[in-house]
């Protein structure tokens, strides 16, 4: 009789389907891992240290916040933890278990520098970035303030112009003497709205944007062009007289997005914000719905302030940081993407790189003078007195010596 045959199974791993079934699809996800890093620069990643740095600031945030940033940070094996607060709640509030601060103005970096230079620790600046102080509107209102002769379209705008230039003394004028929009006739562009001509802006006691603003009222209201509060008594004085000119209260990072809401017309027609904000805004709004938001435009004031921001470093580790954002080339075309006009290595503004950034995406291209990084801002003690006035906060004791 023949002997009977017995099957011999393999006892390879690879014949068992069960184990194919949860190895096939693990192997899949590990090379596309593979294939993510090595993409994004990032494919020894896992295998080097991480550092991450606790950082404090305002309106800045935007630019640590974007996910490409992010990504080149990253590649340099940076992660970033961000507190936001009002840029001068950053120079007044402790700052010690933070590795880097990045205030949205020099007044509130002076602040900071002043206090660690007195005390000998340590504090790095670097500046990478400026964006002037513009006030976002709606066309209606632009035009309207066109109309009655405080404003005019920007040269080369086209039907619908993107940008106006503010006569800002005239508004502070109309501002002055409350009359109310209804006056210079918003109906006329098809809105009722019979409240008073304001500028809403943040909360002076904690915001840059609103500083500088009051600095710009300041600077504007009856004064003859270079007449800069230069004494306490002038200062205060000056700060009672532009007081009933500001309407400020809303948190700093609830402006520019109440503004771009849809019920943002009724609450504040006109704001204050910075010039990336905006821009930032229209590219990304461009890039959605492949046209621009028309109804959307910004007024330059005439008389202009371009806030500095600083990034200060508290230790070594983050002087790197600083370093990287501002010499790395990536993370420099990444700021102007965001919006943020670039400096050389000399701190002039590189005009010519936001240009050809918003020509490439049929972006208009704003007019704005090139030598208003040196606008003088009233030294730092006679703004920290007038805010204190304006805003009714607690005021800061600032050496008659402190700098600009």
């Amino acid at each position: 009789m023949e002997e009977p045959r017995l099957p011999v199974r393999s006892t390879s791993v690879w014949a068992q389907r069960s184990f194919l079934l949860v190895f096939l699809p693990a192997l899949a996800l590990a090379l596309i891992g593979i294939a993510v890093l090595s993409v994004s620069g990032n494919i020894l990643l896992p295998f080097q240290k991480v550092v991450t740095l606790e950082g404090k600031m305002a309106s800045k945030r935007e630019f640590f916040e974007d996910k490409e940033v992010q990504r080149l940070l990253l590649k340099h094996h940076y992660k970033i933890h961000i507190t936001s607060t009002g840029s001068r709640e950053v120079a007044i509030r402790d700052i010690s278990t933070y590795d880097f601060v990045f205030p949205s103005g020099q007044p509130a970096g002076d602040l900071i520098t002043n206090q660690r230079a007195a005390a000998g620790e340590f504090g790095k600046v670097h500046r990478p970035f400026v964006s002037p102080i513009v006030l976002p509107t709606y066309r209606a209102y632009a035009e309207t303030l066109a109309a009655a002769g405080l404003a005019t379209a920007q040269t080369g705008s086209g039907d619908k112009p993107l940008y106006y230039t503010l006569k800002t003394k005239k508004l502070l004028d109309e501002i002055d003497k409350k009359s109310r929009w209804s006056d210079i006739g918003i109906q006329n562009r098809g809105v009722i709205n019979t409240n008073r001509i304001l500028v809403q802006s943040p909360d002076v006691c904690d915001s840059n944007s609103a500083g500088t603003y009051l600095a710009l009222v300041a600077f504007t209201w009856r004064g003859t062009g270079d007449d800069i509060p230069s004494s306490d008594k002038a200062a205060d004085q000056r700060a009672r007289a532009i007081k009933p000119l500001m309407e400020q209260g809303m948190p700093a990072s609830d402006v520019f997005r109440t503004y771009i809401s849809p019920e943002g017309k009724a609450i504040a027609p006109v704001v204050v914000a910075y010039e990336h904000q905006f821009l930032t805004y229209q590219a990304q709004y461009k890039a959605e719905k492949q046209q621009l938001d028309s109804d959307r435009v910004l007024l330059y004031p005439d008389s202009q302030f371009v806030t500095q921001p600083q990034f200060i470093a508290l230790n070594k580790e983050s002087d790197k940081l600083g370093e990287l954002i501002t010499d790395d080339p990536e993370l420099r075309q990444r700021a102007l993407e965001l919006g943020f006009r670039t400096l050389d290595p000399t701190g002039e503004v590189e005009g010519d790189r936001l240009t050809e950034f918003l020509e490439e995406r049929d972006i208009p291209v704003p007019s704005i003078r090139q030598d208003d990084t040196h606008t003088a801002m009233p030294k730092l003690r006679y703004l920290e007195r007038m805010i204190s006035i304006v805003g009714e906060c607690a005021p800061l004791d600032i050496p008659a010596g402190a700098s600009e």
